[in-house]
């Protein structure tokens, strides 16, 4: 069993940044895939970023060049460093880390942190 806990988020004013932290407790791999999704109110669940355990990154179009997500594997911890924040980048933010070639809905999920970017 692994368990995700998310620090960070809060409300910015646009142009503003701010950074996400979540820590893994439990039965991790350093391989281990981590990815952080998004929910904004009436869309789905999206994808927004993951990266591999060589630190190999994939970023969602709408993200790439104001977002970063890294990853320090000997503190269990994934960072999303969000930069240039956009009123819809509003949405609660999810960790996830799932187990090398399976499917992020078969892992594990953080408690969800609310970002709101407003003027």
């Amino acid at each position: 069993q692994v368990s995700l806990v998310e620090l960070g988020g809060g409300s910015v004013q646009p142009g503003g940044a701010l950074r996400l932290a979540c820590t893994a407790s439990g039965s991790t791999f350093t391989s281990d895939i981590k990815a952080w999704f998004r929910q904004a109110p009436v869309k789905q669940r999206e994808l927004v970023a993951r990266i591999g355990s060589f630190g190999d990154k994939n970023y969602t179009d709408s993200v790439k060049g104001r977002f970063t997500i890294s990853r320090d594997n000997a503190r269990k911890t994934t960072y999303w460093q969000m930069n240039r924040l956009k009123p819809e980048d509003t949405a609660v933010y999810y960790c996830n880390q799932h187990r090398l070639l399976t499917h992020p809905a078969h892992g594990y999920w953080g408690q969800g942190t609310q970002v709101t970017v407003s003027s």
